[in-house]
């Protein structure tokens, strides 16, 4: 079995995406699983350092979020083959099923859908607050857990904010999540995210998506110009949450809610608990972190006492 860096044991593939593959894998060091993401065969020589680049991006996009919903980078790495380096990602090893594997058998109950929605919403809070959009959420993407919602792949993860380093090509993403205005030139930002939580959380609840389609162009477009298809009525279902939905949905960006007033809203509807960051606004340092950083670091021998 191939073996990445001298540490990292492939045993079998369990994804396959357009550009990488994922394996299941074996930590020699701390022997434990992983999750390796590498470059496709059919793409790694073609890339060269842009490829080793992309995926190093992708590393630390990912790893700058510890978050409970936000699936671990424990390792970036090169592996030489047939002349070139080819770049691999170590991640927690996820168990369980995508997202997109319960929407094929329908929608959810909506308890369920707006639990996993409130996760998402959690750790997109998480990423908007390191200036990192994910600009990928879809089903495919939401790992379904015993302990939670998973979100993978920040493949194509920007800085808040950033251009296109192409303007001229496609828009990345996948069209029936990507926001309107990322057709018409504007670049990544959280409420960018936000419109495919709307997306996701329409698809859960309705189990089909917001718009009816038969190619991206049809797509793209019914975004652009058509409203949403209503969702159906479901008994229960907070008033909140529809409005939530809606509002994500929403073709002007600035009507659309943060991540965080998102993932507080619809984990309040369920009584779910998500966690969401929330720093302090004031940049002093406490008296208590003062006395901290200056306590003497070296081990004290405390002698024994005699009753």
């Amino acid at each position: 079995m191939r073996t990445l860096g001298g540490r990292y044991r492939l045993v079998n593939r369990i994804g396959l995406g357009g550009m990488s593959e994922v394996w299941r894998g074996h930590d020699h060091v701390l022997d434990r699983p992983v999750a390796v993401k590498i470059m496709a065969p059919a793409v790694e020589g073609t890339l060269g350092e842009a490829g080793v680049a992309l995926i190093r991006a992708e590393a630390r996009s990912a790893a700058r979020l510890a978050h409970p919903n936000v699936a671990g980078v424990h390792d970036f790495g090169t592996s030489p083959a047939a002349g070139r380096d080819v770049p691999y990602i170590v991640m927690e090893l996820v168990e369980g099923e995508t997202l997109s594997a319960h929407l094929a058998a329908g929608r959810l109950d909506w308890h369920i859908g707006v639990r996993v929605c409130a996760e998402v919403a959690a750790a997109l809070a998480a990423a908007h607050a390191e200036n990192v959009v994910h600009r990928d959420i879809k089903p495919a993407n939401i790992m379904l857990t015993p302990a939670g919602a998973k979100v993978l792949d920040f493949g194509i993860a920007a800085v808040a904010g950033s251009p296109d380093p192409d303007p001229d090509g496609p828009v990345m993403g996948t069209p029936a999540y990507i926001a309107p205005e990322r057709f018409e030139g504007g670049p990544a930002t959280p409420a960018a995210d936000m419109f495919a939580l709307g997306t996701l959380l329409h698809h859960c609840l309705a189990g089909r998506l917001p718009w009816t389609a038969r190619t991206h162009t049809e797509m793209v477009l019914a975004q652009r110009f058509t409203d949403p298809e209503p969702l159906p009525r479901i008994d229960g279902l907070p008033p909140e949450v529809l409005d939530l939905c809606s509002r994500c949905l929403a073709r002007d960006p600035a009507e659309r809610p943060t991540a965080l007033m998102a993932a507080l809203l619809l984990a309040e509807s369920v009584d779910a608990r998500v966690y969401v960051p929330l720093r302090d606004l004031t940049p002093d340092v406490s008296p208590w972190d003062e006395r901290a950083a200056s306590a003497p670091t070296s081990a004290h021998h405390v002698g024994r006492h005699r009753a």
